[in-house]
């Protein structure tokens, strides 16, 4: 065993953290560590392998840790946890290889997290954003080199990715770069010069793509159900037998789908429930219109909140509503943006909603935003905004922790987002409106199936077009929306977290309310589970009562 001193762990932490940040630039600026604004992520095969060999150094000398604090003990399990989660990534699930999403988005957010916060002067970010700009030809290369076989759904999101990031560079970055540069011709030219470089670069990944990588992308995007458990294990601390895990994911999945038929019958027993909630999706927003409608759920949500003592919020701020950047778009529909608990000067928050894209045909855009219409944004605000993401991220400044600060667990982030959908219409949000319960319950029955099919897609042999099914028989989800819900899932095998995290925080809430009895408050409870930062549930089960437990 290493010797342990009163702050050796924290030299440990601070170590691990530091190299995580300098491996991963991007999201160190988004986190708001600015030592690293100039670099791109290192996408090199010889960079991953050197990134393996720190990590089983460092798991080494961490397995050998004793006589650590309470707390350490805890931050030590999130820290094993996390490194034995990448090198599972690098070494077996091996997405380096076989997702080329990741080369042709990270640049683009990037560039993306350095102009949109105002964390410095103009020119300094216009400095740092050419020097990413610069590596684009470098991860572009190394997609060429790294990427073999991958399957043909992955390819053909990294060409949408690719082609609408050449846009966001030719006429996003060049316009902020003009103002930035404010007249200086060195700037100016530097910046021209670089940009035309990473176009070109951006240009001929997709070209590659397209022409070279489609035809021969004829891979498996199934990871086995050993990988599975393992990912589940590692990144959640959920170590739920496989075939448990499924069997409470569909028994959960028919539950909300009784609930959603009988609803939508009290709605309008004439009509089948695809019926009623395709009457509900008619009242949407325009393609014009979307940012502001999205904008006006805000304030009435937030109202709500504070009236009815659902959490007590640290401060007034709200998010601004923008257009999902393209380089984002890959399957998503909204989506929070927020600094990280490091950034002291530029604390914007993002709230994304994904326009339909301008190539689609009438009909698709019209099921695109169907998906927008009121009830549902309101739910959906709920989930990205108060209480849920945005709410998380203005509690940052409480996380105890470096680790706990940095490290962000899905089950725990949407988890409680999704949880609090379900929480706000128990606690009386709509005043017992139908269509806003159905919304609610569409929105369940959305992440029922994400977790049914995740599970199935990579350990039972599902294709994305079954999948696909069970989001429209299921889950009452248009078709075209259906199947990019489905393919999200072959690249995000583990995204049943949503149900996962929501069923997780229900069975946390009930034991605490059984051990505090009668000075059980839920705003309390709230807000307590909420400045832990996002770490797994079962850590937090163990901070709030005392003990591991069951958590499903």
């Amino acid at each position: 065993m290493l010797p342990t001193s009163p702050t050796y762990f924290r030299s440990f932490e601070e170590e691990y953290w530091k190299k995580w940040l300098q491996a991963n630039p991007s999201i160190a600026t988004g986190v708001g560590v600015h030592d690293y604004d100039a670099m791109l992520e290192d996408y090199s095969s010889k960079a991953f392998g050197n990134r393996e060999a720190d990590l089983t150094r460092m798991l080494d000398r961490l397995q050998r840790l004793n006589g650590l604090a309470p707390d350490e003990i805890i931050d030590g399990e999130i820290l094993r946890a996390a490194i034995r989660a990448e090198l599972l990534e690098i070494q077996e699930v091996q997405s380096w290889r076989h997702n080329p999403m990741m080369y042709v988005s990270t640049p683009g957010g990037a560039i993306d997290a350095l102009m949109k916060r105002n964390f410095a002067s103009k020119d300094k970010r216009l400095e740092s954003v050419i020097h990413r700009l610069q590596e684009v030809p470098a991860m572009a290369a190394a997609m060429k080199a790294n990427v073999t076989d991958p399957p043909k759904e992955f390819t053909d999101l990294a060409i949408r990715m690719a082609s609408g990031s050449v846009g966001f560079y030719r006429e996003t970055v060049a316009d902020w770069a003009k103002d930035a540069a404010g007249g200086d011709a060195r700037l100016t030219a530097w910046f021209g010069k670089a940009n035309h470089a990473a176009i070109a670069a951006m240009e001929d990944a997709a070209a590659w793509l397209k022409s070279d990588l489609l035809p021969r992308s004829k891979g498996k995007y199934a990871i086995g159900g050993a990988l599975f458990s393992r990912k589940l294990k590692y990144e959640e601390m959920v170590d739920t037998p496989l075939d448990r895990l499924l069997a409470i994911g569909e028994a959960n999945l028919e539950k909300d789908y009784k609930a959603f038929v009988e609803t939508a019958r009290l709605i309008d027993p004439k009509k089948s429930p695809m019926q009623v909630m395709a009457d509900i999706s008619k009242d949407h927003p325009t393609e014009q219109n979307l940012i502001p409608a999205t904008r006006r759920t805000l304030s009435s949500i937030r109202q709500f909140l504070v009236a009815k003592g659902i959490i007590d919020l640290p401060n007034e701020s709200f998010p601004k509503v923008e257009e999902t950047p393209p380089y984002a778009r890959s399957g998503s529909f909204a989506s929070m943006d927020t600094p990280g608990a490091y950034e002291s000067k530029a604390t914007e928050a993002f709230y994304y909603v994904t326009p339909p894209e301008k190539d689609w045909d009438a009909n698709h855009k019209e099921e695109h935003l169907r998906l927008y219409n009121k009830p549902v944004m309101d739910i959906i605000t709920v989930h990205e905004v108060f209480p849920g993401h945005f709410t998380q991220f203005i509690f940052a400044n409480q996380f105890p922790t470096q680790t706990r600060k940095l490290y962000s667990c899905s089950s725990n982030a949407e988890g409680w987002a999704h949880y609090s959908e379900q929480m706000m219409i128990e606690e009386g949000f709509g005043n017992g409106d139908l269509k806003l319960k159905l919304a609610q319950l569409s929105e369940a029955l959305l992440r029922d199936a994400r977790y049914v099919v995740g599970i199935k897609l990579h350990t039972q042999g599902m294709t994305i077009e079954d999948g696909a099914k069970v989001f429209v028989e299921r889950g009452f989800q248009e078709p075209a929306n259906a199947y990019e819900e489905s393919r999200r899932g072959a690249y995000n095998p583990t995204y049943l977290y949503y149900t996962l995290g929501k069923l997780q925080v229900y069975k946390l809430r009930e034991d605490y309310k059984t051990a505090k009895g009668a000075q059980f408050n839920l705003a309390r409870f709230h807000a307590d589970f909420v400045r832990q930062g996002a770490i797994p549930i079962k850590l937090i089960r163990r901070i709030l009562l005392g003990a591991d437990g069951e958590s499903l």
